[in-house]
Order: C-alpha cells, then sequence, then structure tokens
C-alpha cells in the first residue's frame, strides 16, 4: 500500500512509450513504479514489494517469462499477482505465462477500458485476499494478534535479527489463577479480564516492530525485536505492574475485581546455528519458575 492509502503497481517494459501510455491510464488511481530491464524490476520488486506487477513479456536481456521465474523463487516476492503484456493474438506467450504463474494478459496496443478493468480486478482481489489473511491474524476476543499472526512475525523477526545481528527478546505472559478467577465470577466475566489484560500489553508495546499476541487461553506473548535483556525486563515489569494496578468492574456494575500476571523473559542475540525454539523454551522454563516461586513475578533468562 503506498501514498494515501492507494495500491501499488511496479510497470516494466522496455518501451518508454509503453510506460507513459499505462501510467496516463492509471496515475488517477495507483501509485505506479516504473523499470525499463528485468534486473531492475527484481530489486524494485524485492524493496517495494508492489500489490501488482504489469510486465512485458519481450524485453531485450532478461524477459518477462525469466522475471516472473525468478518472482516465484523468492518467498516476499512470490505472492505479487503478475499480469504480462504482450502482443496481440499471441497464445503460446498466454499459456507459457499462465504455467508460470501469471494471473491475466494485457495486450498492446493498450485499451483503457480493458486496462483498467482487468488490473481493478485483481486489485479487489488482492484486497479481499489481505482482508481475509487480517481477520486469520486476529484473535476475536481480545482484538490482538494470534498464535498464528505470532508465529508469522517471530519467524521473520528471528530472520532479521540473525542478518543483521541484533538481539531479540520474548515475553510470555499467563494470567494468575484464571481458572479460579472464572469460577468465581463466570467466563463472561473471565473474557473481561482477558480483554482488559489484552490491551495493557497492546499499550505497553510502544514500537513498530513489537508484538503482543494472544497465544492461547489466558496465556499471551509479547515479542521484543531489538531488545536485549535489561530492556525487556523493564517492559515486563511495566507490564506486570499495570496488570497489578488493574480493576476490571463485573458484568453487573457491583463490584471491582483485579489479577495479577506472571512473566517469564528470554533474551538472545542470535546466529545461524541457533534455533529459534530455544528462546521461546527459556522464556516458557522462566515463566514456570515465576508461578512456582509466588506467581505475580517477573522472571528473565539470557541465551547469551
Amino acid at each position: 500500500m503506498g501514498q494515501n492509502g492507494k495500491s501499488v503497481i511496479l510497470i516494466v517494459d522496455d518501451s518508454m512509450l509503453n510506460i507513459m501510455m499505462l501510467t496516463r491510464i492509471l496515475s488517477a488511481d495507483y501509485v505506479l513504479l516504473t523499470a525499463t530491464s528485468g534486473e531492475a524490476a527484481l530489486s524494485l520488486a524485492l524493496k517495494q514489494i508492489p500489490d501488482l506487477i504489469l510486465l512485458d513479456v519481450i524485453m531485450p536481456g532478461m524477459d518477462g517469462f525469466e522475471v516472473l521465474t525468478e518472482l516465484k523463487r523468492n518467498p516476499e516476492t512470490m505472492n505479487i499477482p503478475v499480469i504480462f503484456i504482450t502482443g496481440a493474438d499471441n497464445e503460446e506467450d498466454e499459456e507459457r505465462g499462465f504455467l508460470l504463474g501469471a494471473v491475466d494478459y494485457i495486450t498492446k496496443p493498450f485499451k483503457n477500458v480493458i486496462v483498467k478493468v482487468r488490473v481493478n480486478t485483481h486489485m479487489k482481489i488482492v484486497s479481499q485476499l489481505r482482508m481475509n489473511e487480517r481477520l486469520g491474524m486476529i484473535d476475536p476476543l481480545t482484538g490482538i494478534h494470534n498464535r498464528r499472526s505470532f508465529d508469522h512475525s517471530f519467524e521473520a523477526e528471528w530472520g532479521r535479527a540473525v542478518r543483521e545481528k541484533t538481539p531479540i527478546s520474548f515475553l510470555m505472559l499467563d494470567i494468575d489463577h484464571f481458572k479460579k478467577y472464572n469460577d468465581a465470577f463466570g467466563h463472561l466475566q473471565g473474557d473481561e479480564l482477558l480483554k482488559a489484560a489484552a490491551a495493557i500489553f497492546v499499550a505497553v508495546v510502544k514500537r513498530p516492530t513489537d508484538l503482543a499476541a494472544r497465544l492461547g487461553g489466558e496465556e499471551f506473548g509479547i515479542l521484543l525485536p531489538g531488545a536485549g535483556p535489561q530492556g525487556a525486563l523493564a517492559v515486563a515489569e511495566e507490564v506486570r505492574k499495570a496488570v497489578e494496578a488493574l480493576q476490571v468492574p463485573t458484568i453487573d456494575g457491583k463490584q471491582q475485581t483485579t489479577a495479577t500476571v506472571s512473566i517469564g523473559v528470554a533474551s538472545i542475540s542470535p546466529v545461524h546455528s541457533d534455533s529459534p525454539t530455544e528462546l521461546l523454551s527459556r522464556a516458557d522454563d522462566c515463566l514456570y519458575a515465576a508461578k512456582e516461586s509466588g506467581r505475580n513475578k517477573v522472571i528473565g533468562g539470557e541465551l547469551k
């Protein structure tokens, strides 16, 4: 998604005339990027991750088929829909392109209505897919990220930490005596407590890369890319104090309820030989230690 919320299209064509014509047709509705060679297109696609690519088949050097093949090989670009640009009535190009993964064709010479309709159709598909993906990444009760979203982000941030040689920390959190709370006040009230606690977790994590997620039941996780052990412990203590001070009114409004949270903290500056599960296991061990030593505590451990 580009400026002003507009979707981004990458136009790849060695003809500046074709680029100018497509720009005239599409620039009012989309943010446009352009490349005049296959190599430049691959570099720009990886850097910007456009929503859609319009790709000329016949280009000097790396042609459109080679570009599409490389796009599909890279996990970061493989899901970008590609519409091929080709000469009219070239059925062999169309068949080969579809087999390689192109979603549609636009033929030259360009017709304004045809170009707009085909581009708009695939943009609607992209928008719907992203909506479905977003809904699949959100916990319906608390409105924060779910386990699937956490796993996806954790994998990406772990890889980045290895590449950039930066630390990464993980907080595993558990609402203390949640079953007793449910038994005392009912499951609907338990849901209210989970929502209130989740709101605190989201409020505490302030950087765009930080992520708070509900991992299941009364268990939550906070991912802190770039944070070392001291920073992670400080965040955990802030969370613990905020939950301790929390008052959740009962559904009938007759009383205030309280709760506490136990937190296990783990940090590492990973290298390629490290396993990401080690970080999660260490946080889980620290959480267990926090519970065993009386709950409402933060216990941390650095892997190295």
